[in-house]
C-alpha cells in the first residue's frame, strides 16, 4: 500500500511519540522525550515530515536547522522494509542542505540497524560519545 510524505504539523506530534515509542532500537527508556519537545523542533529550530498512510503516521523524521543535526529518524516497527526511513532520510537531508548547511551530523547507538542504515545513507563516523552513542556526520557534496 502507498504512502506518502508530507511536511509535519503539530497536529502530527500525538502520531510522531507513538512511533518513537514502539521502535525496537533507540528506544526512550524514561521521560527524555516528551510530546512537548516536538513543536520547537518543527516549528522553530527546524522541520519534520511524517509518512503517512490512510491518516496514520507510519514514520517520521525531523531535522534540526540551527544545531546542523537529525534530531530523529522513526519507522513504526510494523511499517519496516517499504523504503520508508529512506525517503524520509532523503526528504530531510535535502532540506537541510538546501538550507545552507554543509555538514550535518547525528548519534546513534552503535551495533544497530539504525547505525547500518546511515552508514550505507553516506555517513561516516566520527567518534563515540561521552554517553556510549556513535557520532556520524555527512558533507553536502555540493559544496565539496
Amino acid at each position: 500500500m502507498p504512502f506518502q510524505i508530507r511536511v509535519a504539523t503539530r497536529d502530527d506530534v500525538p502520531g510522531m511519540h507513538r512511533v518513537r515509542l514502539a521502535v525496537r532500537e533507540n528506544r526512550l527508556t524514561s521521560a527524555a522525550i516528551t510530546e512537548d519537545d516536538y513543536a520547537p523542533e518543527i516549528e522553530r529550530t527546524g522541520r519534520g515530515w511524517v509518512a503517512e498512510q490512510d491518516g496514520r503516521v507510519c514514520g517520521f523524521a525531523v531535522g534540526n536547522r540551527e544545531a546542523g543535526n537529525v534530531w530523529a529518524l522513526f519507522v513504526n516497527p510494523g511499517d519496516e522494509g517499504r523504503g520508508i526511513g529512506r525517503q524520509l532520510h532523503d526528504v530531510m537531508i535535502a532540506w537541510l542542505f538546501s538550507e545552507g548547511l554543509e555538514r550535518l551530523w547525528l548519534s546513534t547507538d552503535p551495533g544497530t540497524r539504525a547505525q547500518r542504515f546511515y552508514e550505507r545513507a553516506g555517513w561516516k563516523f566520527v567518534r563515540m560519545l561521552e554517553d556510549g552513542e556513535a557520532m556520524y556526520e555527512l558533507r553536502d557534496r555540493n559544496t565539496a
